[in-house]
């Protein structure tokens, strides 16, 4: 991992060793120009004092003039002529001239003591000395950091080969046989152990999971379709006797309807069962067809009430997709207009990037356009048709493939539904 753990941690260190490098010189540097400072202090006062006291055993004490030091006495008397021009109106006390010079300047009742102290030679030793502890102190502290580094590496790495092994995963079969306690890494920590042993565990219980899921869903597709099979086959042979009453007829109808509505809901709640990664079998469709297939569907629906059923079509694309999703979203929607539609219109507008389902039905007011798409959410329970899921579902199979749905409507006024193709 290019930014793994130990990556991270590597930077760490060197982002302190560089830190504590400037750091160390910045006090070093302090630390010389204050030793220097302090130096030529305590020098310059040292030669003032041997310098008054040889002044006054002998009254007329031999100044000092070499290398570092260059001493000059004006006598009270005789003005500052003998002094340097620079220290003439100069204070008492230590005064720098320039960057290696300072001038040391004592007054006393018999005259003016000027001391000049060229810090060169000063300089020299300090900056050696400073340089030798400074290059000293940063070998520690880089051979310190360095171990330590490679210290915390050995603990990080257990850490870091965890994390890179487990993204590596397969969400749908985690291999939680590399992982085991006889192939962890030699530094694996007792922490590193136990997350070891709980994703193992954790690893273990989503196989078998998913294995549940994966069973549930083939056995349901099998045994939740043959009973409905039967019933459709068995409905239409009773349809088809012409002894049966217009009563037996309606009954067979709505058992046929119910039927067919359960059908849907099953396929949807198998399609949404199905991971992500494993989509319905997809192919090139013609969306006119799909509508024209679910509007046949509902016909029987609308017989014998005041409904008009339009389909109009204003450049339905060819899609590359599963139709049978298409087909659910449709059907429900569909369905539901039919329902909440006692009397007046039902539209399908198709168009080149989405279909449009339009009624002239009850509608809903604002709060129950907000939990429309609850599920087993029902606007009006006196209705003994719907179970609260059509529009769940619906919505649910548009997220799941990018066809998102939305709702409009207006109490007494109907409702329009739009699915849009992404």
């Amino acid at each position: 991992m290019p930014q793994g753990l130990p990556r991270k941690v590597k930077l760490a260190f060197v982002a302190q060793a560089l830190i504590a490098s400037v750091v160390l010189c910045l006090v070093m540097l302090a630390v010389g120009l204050a030793v220097r400072q302090t130096v030529v202090t305590w020098a310059a006062h040292r030669e003032a004092e041997q310098f008054w006291s040889r002044h006054a055993a002998a009254g007329n004490a031999a100044l000092l003039s070499g290398r570092t030091f260059h001493t000059y006495f004006a006598p009270a008397a005789s003005g500052s002529d003998a002094l340097p021009p620079t220290t003439r109106d100069l204070p008492e006390g230590l005064n720098q001239l320039s960057l290696g010079s300072f001038a040391y300047i004592e007054d006393r009742p018999s005259g003016r003591f000027v001391a000049t102290i060229d810090t060169e030679l000063i300089d020299v030793v300090i900056i050696w000395t400073v340089l030798c502890a400074l290059l000293f102190a940063l070998v520690i502290s880089y051979a310190m950091a360095w171990l330590t580094y490679r210290t915390t590496k050995r603990m990080v790495v257990p850490v870091s080969w965890l994390a890179d092994v487990v993204a590596h995963w397969d969400p749908r079969a985690p291999d939680t046989s590399v992982i085991r306690e006889g192939r962890l890494p030699p530094d694996s920590g007792s922490e590193v152990r136990q997350l070891t042993a709980a994703l193992t565990d954790l690893g273990d219980r989503v196989t078998d999971f998913v294995q549940r899921e994966r069973d549930f869903t083939r056995d349901a597709s099998h045994e939740l379709r043959t009973p409905l099979t039967v019933i459709r086959v068995a409905t239409d042979l009773m349809l088809a006797d012409p002894d049966a009453s217009e009563r037996q007829v309606r009954s067979l109808a709505r058992v046929q309807r119910a039927g067919r509505d359960m059908e849907a809901v099953i396929d949807a709640f198998l399609i949404l069962a199905r991971e992500a990664e494993v989509e319905p079998l997809s192919e090139e469709f013609d969306v006119r067809e799909i509508v024209g297939h679910e509007v046949a569907r509902v016909q029987p629906l609308l017989s014998g009430r005041p409904i008009e059923l339009d389909v109009i079509d204003q450049g339905a694309p060819r899609l590359f997709a599963p139709p049978h999703v298409l087909a659910v979203m449709v059907g429900n929607l569909l369905g539901n207009a039919v329902r909440f539609t006692d009397a007046g219109r039902i539209e399908l507008v198709l168009m080149p990037d989405r279909i449009v389902v339009r009624d002239t039905g009850i509608g809903m007011s604002r709060e129950t356009l907000i939990k429309a798409f609850d599920p087993f959410y029902r606007a009006d329970p006196a209705r003994e048709e719907g179970r609260g899921m059509g529009l769940s579902i619906v919505r649910r199979l548009g997220e799941r493939f990018g066809w998102p749905v939305s709702l409009d409507s207006q109490p007494g006024k109907g409702t329009v539904a739009t699915i849009r193709f992404a």
